[in-house]
């Protein structure tokens, strides 16, 4: 095949092609669950009924309009791509981030392709025990990402892609109020947008993640649980009550010297968790609790936030 012209086709450069064709190779695909099967599937991974009507309306037909030969090749060679790391647990971005202004099959590619992959992971979930409630659970990750990529009017999906490529492979557990990610030799936690970030919320999931990877995942050893983000930043004390949520839940963790992330703008970052827009002009941002009215004053005063990485023993 001809990789320049793929990627002049799919409108975007040779190189993030030539890296989807070089890590996926001649490795196998997944089939997509067939279409009939795919509203059920879709109501069980968490997708709202909007979302959910635009994946079917993109569904790559065999003699679907929508779906071009290059749209086609990437869809088979990115479920191919993450497959192949059945199991890994770095960060993986399954192809370019597409023009998603063409229509279902290019905006919804992605979920596509883990919607194949659902039955793999399903598989290598049983593999280790892991319970059928952990599962669904986990892999509803979708739906919720789909709902937050709606909300902020389509502007926060490049990062989602590669985010819920950890699901796919086994990488990320949902336990409770926190999500555990697979690492070295600390548990990385990640915080959903699942309601208050509580104490007792924090403490249950943490107990249950002692207990659930030494019993699944028996050759594994962890330390410490681990976690980076703009949540540990230390600013945050100079406007948040002692007692909040998110100052005792930075409590538990010793921090790491600060380092800036490559690649990582914490501003950025706070922008589309506590907003869920990346556009709105800093002025025009709500006001309504603690932790907006901190966001905004803090950027206002042309102070930036940091993105800070801490741990504590298990």
């Amino acid at each position: 095949m001809d990789l320049e012209d793929t990627a002049a086709r799919l409108g975007v450069t040779a190189e993030e092609i030539s890296r989807v064709h070089r890590l996926a190779g001649d490795r196998p695909s997944a089939p997509l669950p067939a279409k009939a099967d795919a509203p059920a599937i879709l109501d069980r991974l968490g997708v709202r009924p909007d979302d959910a009507a635009e994946v079917m309306a993109g569904w790559p037909d065999a003699d679907s309009p929508l779906w071009t030969p290059e749209l086609r090749w990437l869809l088979d060679r990115s479920i191919a791509l993450v497959r192949a790391d059945l199991g890994g647990h770095q960060w993986l971005p399954p192809g370019p981030a597409l023009p998603r202004d063409r229509g279902p099959a290019w905006r919804h590619l992605y979920v596509y392709a883990y919607l194949a992959l659902v039955d793999v992971v399903t598989h290598y979930h049983r593999e280790h025990g892991i319970p059928d409630a952990v599962s669904r659970t986990t892999l509803a990750d979708l739906g919720r990402n789909l709902a937050i990529d709606r909300r902020m009017n389509r502007e926060g999906w490049p990062v989602m892609q590669s985010w819920l490529t950890l699901h796919t492979r086994g990488a990320v557990y949902e336990l409770g109020r926190l999500q555990h990610h697979r690492g070295d030799t600390a548990l990385s936690l990640h915080i959903p947008d699942s309601g208050p970030l509580t104490p007792q919320a924090v403490t249950a999931s943490l107990d249950e993640a002692r207990a659930f990877f030494p019993r699944h995942f028996p050759d594994e050893h962890y330390t410490a649980f681990s976690c980076g983000s703009w949540l540990l930043d230390p600013q945050l004390r100079e406007y948040l009550p002692e007692d909040s949520n998110i100052v005792r839940f930075q409590q538990r963790f010793e921090l790491e010297p600060h380092e800036e992330q490559e690649g990582l703008d914490a501003d950025v970052e706070v922008r589309r968790f506590v907003f869920r827009t990346l556009s709105t002009p800093l002025e025009r941002l709500p006001r309504d609790t603690v932790l907006q009215r901190a966001v905004v004053d803090h950027l206002r005063a042309g102070r930036h936030w940091h993105w800070r990485r801490g741990r504590f023993p298990i």
